[in-house]
């Protein structure tokens, strides 16, 4: 998994492409522990996830909970719909504020 990260004016942009799962959660964990300090908001943008699996759901939970504690925001944008899948089967989607996922379609 490849993991970018941008800081600006407080807000901390974390762009994940590949397969966030067991053996690459600790690598997110220890990058967005490192990065929080003074962060008011972290946008994750898993438009180049292909995977997620439970252990990298803990982190995001893990995230979401030290943002609450810190009055900040998590964002997750640009989900595909096998992670959107994962996310409203687990009740993640109620959990997290997701923006400018795939499944946002014009209304007829």
């Amino acid at each position: 998994m490849t993991i970018n990260k941008t800081l600006e004016d407080g807000t901390l942009t974390v762009a994940l492409e590949g397969r966030l799962d067991t053996f690459t959660a600790p690598d997110l964990e220890n990058e967005l522990d490192s990065s929080l300090e003074g962060v008011k908001e972290v946008v994750l943008d898993l438009a180049g996830l292909e995977y997620i699996s439970s252990a990298g759901l803990r982190v995001l939970l893990s995230t979401q909970k030290k943002m609450n504690a810190a009055e900040g925001t998590l964002i997750v944008r640009n989900i595909n719909e096998i992670v959107k899948e994962v996310f409203e089967v687990t009740g993640f989607d109620e959990i997290l504020t997701i923006e400018g996922s795939e499944e946002e379609e014009p209304a007829e």
